[in-house]
């Protein structure tokens, strides 16, 4: 008896053989087309990198403010091309470090920044016209981007000159996170400012990263990583255009978010199948008009869910594949991850290790030769029609249930995704699945390990830096801005000018969440059982 073929992360086989008889039918002109042209599926840019490599932008961030400036100017000198950053929970749910709520979780996940004085702290000696910076961040990305807009004129630094990408992408927080703080339609609302603002202000920045990455990370498989993330931004396409906004107007500065997994073949065929059903939705579902609209340009980070704290020096090796994976899917710019981050924050010495991986991928090998060398091939191709299909069926069932935010109050794409994280867990459990050193090829004894630890002693030293902030700024100055920022909140108008006239005013990332909080409520996420 003939054994089963594999089964791709998606569901359907992978045959041992594939042919021409697998793409009956297909036609590559309107499959393909050319890189740089619609539909995009051989990538979003005629050369890709055989003029220069994709962004290496390495993802950092950890306790104060002056230790993670550290870490970013090792990465420059080290040769990246990017910065990203991570930044702690009470940043990224909109608390000071000395809210009560915020205690044992300073600076444990990335950065804490309270103020602009943390924001200056973070960049100091750093040119922001001569650095491209990412920000994940999501519920309070338009109030970071802001602080970040004051620390770039304090260098001297016209916003016309910034350029670089926040999340914002409030929706999948819903999903598969959790770190939203208000519901549904005020953060829309919110997308939607930032969004105006940035074309009026800051015209080099991309304005949102809609990410398929934490879904897949909460478990959801490739079909439903791009599904749930393009449903999503078709959600935040339409309520740009519902606010008054030309979809051409906005639409050439979305970004997107996507893992990398160890599962090389259909990662390149999830990447393709992206692009392709996107060109499709922006042309024929929104009637964009300039090509720039059509074209789906995304970050990868390789799957940090894939990474074992048993034997940590195999996830080099992991490493290495989803970072191929991704070049070889046409990534824009890529976020290759610690050996050592299943277990603690990277040290200095694994990050370095990170980026050299990339730098040995595009440098040392011929891939960046030349551009989508896996265009035409019978495996390839049939599997990027397998992905697009579920991927089609998944968005037509959201559809179905009244769109991205319908669905999300219904508990659907959590749902779908534990059922799938479910499934992979029982798999591993049973030895279906291999993990290498975690239930096959496993050690007697693992070596020990010294990882990066972060001083408790920051919560302090932030709360001494928030007293001193309160008691040394002009506390009416503070009131009246935060006062014009709930009456903004309360109305119509867009509430990035008022917020940024309290940030100057050093008011705090707490004071101006609790502001909005005061006018738009909080969100409590119903169960689906």
């Amino acid at each position: 008896m003939a054994a089963e073929p594999r089964r791709t992360e998606s569901g359907f086989p992978i045959e041992p053989l594939y042919g021409p008889e697998d793409l009956a039918g297909w036609d590559p002109r309107q499959r393909l087309g050319r890189p740089g042209e619609y539909p995009y599926t051989r990538g979003v840019y005629p050369s890709m990198y055989t003029g220069r490599p994709w962004t290496m932008r390495q993802y950092a961030g950890f306790g104060t403010a002056a230790e993670s400036n550290a870490r970013y100017r090792q990465l420059i000198a080290n040769g990246t091309t990017g910065l990203s950053v991570a930044f702690d929970l009470p940043t990224q749910m909109g608390y000071d470090s000395d809210a009560r709520i915020a205690a044992g979780e300073v600076g444990k996940v990335g950065v804490a920044i309270d103020s602009v004085e943390d924001m200056g702290v973070l960049f100091d000696g750093i040119p922001l016209d001569g650095v491209s910076t990412s920000m994940t961040i999501n519920a309070p990305a338009g109030l970071l981007l802001l602080l970040y807009q004051l620390v770039g004129e304090a260098q001297g630094v016209a916003p016309g000159r910034l350029t670089g990408t926040i999340q914002n992408d409030v929706l999948k927080e819903y999903i598969a996170r959790g770190t939203y703080i208000f519901p549904p339609k005020p953060s829309l609302r919110l997308v939607a400012d930032v969004f105006r603002y940035c074309r009026a202000e800051i015209p080099k920045w991309n304005t949102i990263s809609i990410s398929g990455y934490h879904m897949a990370e909460a478990g959801a498989d490739p079909a439903q990583e791009i599904a749930f993330t393009l449903a999503n931004g078709v959600e935040y396409v339409r309520t740009a255009v519902a606010a008054g906004m030309d979809v051409d107007d906005f639409a050439p500065r979305l970004s997107f978010f996507f893992v990398s997994r160890t599962t090389l073949l259909e990662e390149v065929a999830k990447f393709r199948a992206a692009r392709r059903i996107w060109a499709r939705v922006m042309r024929e579902e929104f009637g964009a008009r300039n090509p720039k609209s059509w074209m789906l340009r995304f970050h990868t980070q390789t799957a940090g869910v894939q990474l074992t704290a048993q034997q940590p020096e195999v996830n080099l090796v992991r490493v290495a594949v989803q970072a191929l994976a991704a070049v070889l899917g046409g990534t824009q710019s890529l976020h290759t991850n610690s050996f050592d981050e299943a277990i603690a924050l990277p040290t200095e010495k694994a990050a370095r290790l990170a980026l050299r991986t990339q730098q040995v991928l595009a440098y040392e090998t011929d891939i960046t030769a030349t551009v989508d060398p896996f265009a035409g091939s019978y495996a390839v191709e049939a599997l990027t029609g397998e992905v697009e299909a579920a991927a089609v069926a998944l968005l037509a069932r959201v559809e179905e249930l009244g769109g991205a935010v319908a669905a999300i109050e219904t508990g659907y794409q959590k749902a779908e995704i534990e059922r799938t994280a479910y499934r992979v867990q029982q798999e591993t459990d049973s030895g279906e699945r291999t993990v290498v050193g975690v239930n096959r090829f496993q050690l007697d004894a693992e070596e020990p390990y010294e990882p990066l630890r972060v001083d408790p002693a920051i919560e302090a030293r932030q709360a001494g830096r928030l007293a001193r902030l309160r008691a040394e700024r002009d506390s009416s100055a503070v009131g009246r801005a935060l006062t014009g920022l709930r009456r903004a909140a309360g109305g119509r108008e867009n509430v990035l000018y008022p917020m940024k006239e309290a940030l100057a005013a050093r008011a705090t990332v707490g004071e101006v969440c609790d502001a909005l909080r005061e006018v738009w409520g909080t969100y409590t996420p119903v169960e689906r059982f």
